[in-house]
């Protein structure tokens, strides 16, 4: 449900690529804040998001963006966090709060935490949508109605400051989940890191192939080597950055991954015809249950760029 009233006077985005931009087209749509504000690091950018009217205001600067900002979301690569976090913390204003849309929240609150002032509040927070497109082009208000937002603050986090940037994402559409930074970035790992990794590692091998085998593989992908594809498409920087960010979360769930898939190996050398079944029948469940949480909607909607 929209508020009546704006949630906020002035919100700043640093950085504004695809979550960003949505997220600002989103609080322009459904009128969330009075004034927005943002900042980026390359001039293109700035002037890109100029062009589409994504803010009221724009600086190449983030310290002069977020003067007087009520939120501020943080939207750059993760490993920007610390330098961000240095650079803003002069400038911001007692009681402002600050958030993210990065996907390891860990490094959210130990890049981010020690260098913001004790009179601000730290929100960390993961929309967890998404297309494999980036830029503030790719971006549109719809992104986030019917997908989760995590919210990952600290225990002596102020309520009314989580309270608020829940109302910010509820507003959106999203559904909103709280939970601890590294329940979070353990939960995903598993939903959402490693089958990336995969992603990359089968598009990749594909890549390797000899010129002709290559060609052929393009040309007579079937829907499953094209969703790998898909997957493969998003951000090199801030996939690096989720890797190196989450590394131990990750290799734990890699090192289980490794097992199963050796166990599947010897099941298909040794003929198990039977353990083979066994195991498509539970992973089977498991896509009838992410259907029954209405969680199979592609996040992608072509020419809605609201």
């Amino acid at each position: 449900m929209t508020p009546t009233q704006p949630l906020f006077n002035r919100v700043a985005f640093i950085g504004i690529g695809l979550i960003g931009s949505s997220l600002a087209r989103a609080i322009r749509k459904y009128h969330l804040a009075d004034h927005i504000a943002i900042s980026t690091r390359r001039a293109e950018t700035l002037d890109t998001a100029k062009a589409l009217n994504l803010g009221d205001s724009y600086s190449q600067d983030p310290a002069e963006a977020i003067v007087d900002a009520d939120l501020v979301v943080i939207c750059t690569p993760m490993g920007a966090f610390e330098a961000v976090a240095k650079a803003i913390s002069p400038a911001l204003k007692t009681g402002a709060i600050v958030t993210d849309v990065g996907s390891v929240k860990s490094t959210a609150v130990n890049d981010l935490l020690p260098h913001l002032p004790k009179d601000v509040h730290l929100v960390p927070g993961h929309p967890i949508a998404g297309t494999e497109h980036s830029g503030p082009e790719s971006g549109y208000a719809d992104l986030f109605p019917g997908h989760w937002c995590i919210l990952t603050p600290t225990d002596d986090v102020d309520s009314a400051a989580v309270d608020k940037v829940k109302a910010l994402w509820l507003a959106c559409g999203a559904k909103v989940e709280i939970m601890t930074p590294d329940h979070h970035d353990r939960v995903l790992a598993i939903t959402s890191h490693l089958p990336h990794l995969i992603a990359f590692t089968i598009v990749d091998t594909a890549a390797q192939l000899a010129e002709e085998t290559q060609k052929e593989v393009i040309q007579f992908s079937a829907s499953g080597f094209r969703d790998f594809t898909r997957i493969a498409a998003s951000d090199p920087v801030m996939w690096r950055d989720v890797f190196l960010s989450n590394k131990g979360a990750v290799l734990d769930i890699l090192g289980r991954f490794r097992e199963d898939l050796d166990q599947l190996t010897t099941a298909i050398e040794d003929d198990d015809g039977e353990l083979l079944e066994e195991t498509f029948a539970r992973t089977r469940a498991i896509r009838r249950g992410i259907i029954d949480e209405k969680q199979h909607i592609p996040d992608a909607k072509p020419g809605k760029k609201t």
